[in-house]
């Protein structure tokens, strides 16, 4: 899956054209703005733990792995359901970007 990212009216992404444009920090602000509609404060360490921290759950881990699946065009397979994956920022947007390059 190779292109550009085009940004659809509900602000969904989908990938484009003839060469692939998709930056981390691209990725990460797309993480954060999803987890905005639940939590106040988006000011996260990318580093914090986030169900150490209490801000995600088991059932909200469910919503981000469905959130990332369906905003960047990527499949969670069963080998990628791994803490290590979800736990963090960081670990969210390398896991994402570990894919979209896979997939390219």
């Amino acid at each position: 899956m190779k292109g550009s990212w085009a940004g659809k009216a509900a602000g969904a992404f989908t990938l484009t054209g003839p060469e692939s444009d998709v930056s981390t920090a691209t990725v990460m602000a797309k993480i954060v703005e999803f987890l905005g509609q639940f939590i106040t404060d988006t000011d996260i360490d990318p580093d914090l733990n986030l169900f150490e921290s209490g801000l995600v759950t088991s059932l909200f881990a469910m919503q981000l792995l469905l959130y990332v699946e369906q905003e960047f065009a990527i499949q969670v397979t069963n080998e990628d359901l791994d803490v290590k994956n979800f736990h963090s920022l960081n670990a969210v947007t390398d896991f994402v970007m570990r894919k979209i390059a896979a997939s390219a």
